[in-house]
């Protein structure tokens, strides 16, 4: 039994000391490699492999384990630190940054709440419309912002939502019960009085005697009715008792063991929660700025093709606009069919006569807390204005149809989309929050509780502060982005990534369809477990080594592996609006593992349907391009 106990308490101390373990063994462990093959291959090759290590595994945080490169990779005379160090701020760090500063102000002044609960209003109460309105507000929010801030803006409005929902199905159920006893206690009342007043005639006829008509009345022979039981005789000398059982309808009872009324409620929380993160995800997809891996993957290559002009906001948006649409119908069905079943007339009628009186309070609900917000004030005004002017400039920067704003400039290729994002991200510190005129809003109430004191007291306050800006800054993913930029560095000054196509020979009698898909699956399960910046920066290097070698177009490879890389919805882990949504406790993992392994089956066919439709005369993907050629040639020089 000792020797048991101790064994136990070696594991446990084992266990509990298995990140350091993994952190110290690791790079001991592979130090042979670049010691017995000393070249810049091997030695690339043990920090790339040191550094996925630590991301997949999470023995470090992912921002620290991001900056192994700029120390290993000096210390092996791959890269000088200067250049490594010059590979973790590039322009995407600027665009970030400039989107932050408007996701800051639009979470200051409640912008996201006023679309949000609009969008819900319009789609009304019913179970099915009200879960595809959640979804549409998210997609469009996630667009603009991170699917982190986006699921922990909707997900506080849904949660009120559902709480009402419970509270109704409550007072509904108790409702229903004392409509229950209320119409047992009139059945019998009018029984007793049916039985009281019917009379029964008795004919006796005796030999040749006179007919005498005996009017007998029940109640003087004192028969009642009782609930549970027949008529009964009670004792008068006359008739035994024997009560003869007959079956009375059991009444409904409120679900003690459980914190919702009915099943049904449970379905419709666990659909509506599941469907944010879905909806958060797929939203994502639709811009470059919506995710980090959209990011990476657009700095990546450019970086790796500079001579390619195919990869900017409005040719990234023509492309996943679509797949959201297609994603987001498909993914609504889905989850109706696995929650709320194939009723979709009963649940998503937008008829006032279909109506429970549950719906109604929910949407009541909803309006109050729309009315709260009070009117459309300033500083939503011009945070309106300066997100649809982003989004406009990012639009006609260089549509490709049609000279875009930049051919007005003499230089060409100054300008990118972060340009226009740090711009107006400035000018949200210099805008005061207050209107420079007079009060032309009677209705603005001076005091707003959404304001600061300081802000109060301050009338040329900004927009944002730099606190505001630091909150939602992440910089632990820039670092990531960062360290990605770096390994990739690494691989194409050292030559790994070139070697590694090599080794991929073997794989060129696929064809192009079928090598996207293999990558898109096995993407698509890396990245339920590991963190999708990591995953999708350990990948890129490798595909676009693979796609050089097979002579396909590395977007053909590329897009859809970006793409699938945020499909990890299947478990807590796989990214954090997952992880927000499993905390209110909803859910369960094994509901999360149903769901996710079709949304992660609808993104991959889609993302499929996509790139062999229209993403090949968009991104000319059936040919060989002509920089991919030329980065293939100078790669083996």
């Amino acid at each position: 039994m000792r020797l048991e106990g101790a064994r136990m308490d070696l594991i446990k101390k084992i266990w509990t000391a298995r990140k350091l373990i993994v952190v110290v063994m690791i790079p001991l462990s592979l130090l042979p490699l670049p010691l017995i093959h000393p070249c810049s291959e091997s030695s690339c090759a043990y920090v790339l492999i040191v550094t996925a290590v630590y991301w997949v595994s999470e023995a470090v945080p992912l921002g620290a384990a991001a900056l192994v490169p700029a120390f290993l990779y000096p210390l092996f005379g791959v890269l000088k630190s200067s250049e490594v160090a010059s590979e973790y701020f590039k322009d995407t760090t600027l665009l970030l940054m400039g989107v932050i500063c408007l996701a800051a102000s639009i979470e200051k002044w409640n912008l996201h709440k006023r679309i949000a609960l609009r969008m819900v209003m319009i789609a009304g109460a019913k179970p099915g419309m009200l879960v595809l309105g959640f979804m549409c507000c998210t997609v469009f929010l996630s667009m603009w912002l991170s699917n982190t801030s986006t699921t922990a803006m909707v997900m506080p409005i849904a949660e009120a939502v559902l709480q009402q929902l419970i509270c109704t199905g409550i007072a509904d159920t108790i409702d229903d019960s004392a409509t229950v006893d209320t119409q047992d206690e009139e059945s019998d009342k009018e029984e007793n009085q049916k039985s009281s007043n019917n009379h029964l005639q008795l004919l006796d006829r005796k030999d040749n005697e006179k007919h005498e008509v005996c009017m007998l009345s029940e109640e003087l022979s004192g028969l009642t009715f009782k609930p549970g039981f027949g008529y009964s005789k009670e004792s008068n000398g006359y008739l035994p008792e024997a009560p003869i059982s007959i079956p009375v309808p059991k009444k409904p009872k409120i679900r003690r063991d459980s914190l919702y009324p009915t099943k049904r409620d449970h379905m419709i929380c666990k659909c509506l929660t599941l469907s944010i993160t879905y909806a958060a995800t797929i939203g994502g997809l639709i811009t470059i700025t919506g995710t980090s891996t959209n990011l990476i993957f657009a700095e990546q290559f450019n970086n790796r093709y500079p001579e390619a002009k195919v990869i900017n906001f409005g040719t990234w948006f023509i492309f996943s606009l679509p797949i959201a649409l297609i994603m987001l119908i498909l993914t609504w069905i889905w989850l109706h069919f696995l929650f709320l079943g194939c009723n979709f007339r009963e649940t998503c009628s937008l008829s006032k006569k279909r109506k429970t009186r549950r719906e109604i309070l929910s949407e009541k609900r909803i309006n109050e807390e729309y009315q709260k917000l009070g009117p459309i004030s300033y500083p939503e005004v011009v945070t309106g204005i300066f997100f649809v002017l982003m989004t406009v400039l990012w639009f006609t920067r260089e549509p490709g149809f049609v000279p875009g704003w930049t051919s007005l400039f003499e230089k060409k290729g100054y300008r990118t989309d972060a340009t226009v994002s740090v711009l107006l991200g400035f000018l949200l510190f210099l805008i005061p929050a207050r209107k420079p005129w007079p009060s032309a809003f009677s209705s603005e109430s001076k005091d707003d509780d959404d304001d600061d004191e300081d802000e109060e007291e301050d009338p040329l306050a900004p927009m944002i502060t730099w606190k505001d800006f630091q909150r939602l800054m992440p910089w632990e993913i820039v670092i990531l982005v960062g360290g990605g930029y770096a390994l990739a560095a690494g691989c194409k000054v050292s030559g790994l990534s070139m070697w590694i196509g090599r080794q991929l020979e073997p794989m060129s009698g696929l064809p192009p369809w079928a090598v996207t898909l293999l990558a898109c699956l096995l993407v698509s399960a890396v990245t339920e477990f590991a963190s999708n910046p990591a995953t999708l920066t350990v990948f890129l290097p490798i595909l676009s080594a693979l796609s050089e070698t097979l002579q396909i177009n590395p977007l053909h490879t590329l897009i859809p592996a970006t793409m699938c890389v945020s499909f990890g919805v299947m478990l807590p882990v796989g990214n954090p609006p997952n992880a927000i949504v499993f905390s209110y406790g909803h859910v369960q993992i094994s509901d999360m593992v149903k769901a996710g392994f079709g949304v992660n089956l609808i993104g991959v066919f889609v993302v499929m349907l996509a790139i062999m439709t229209w993403g090949e005369p968009l991104f000319h993907l059936s040919e060989f391009p002509a920089w991919a050629v030329m980065r293939n040639v100078t790669g083996s020089l």
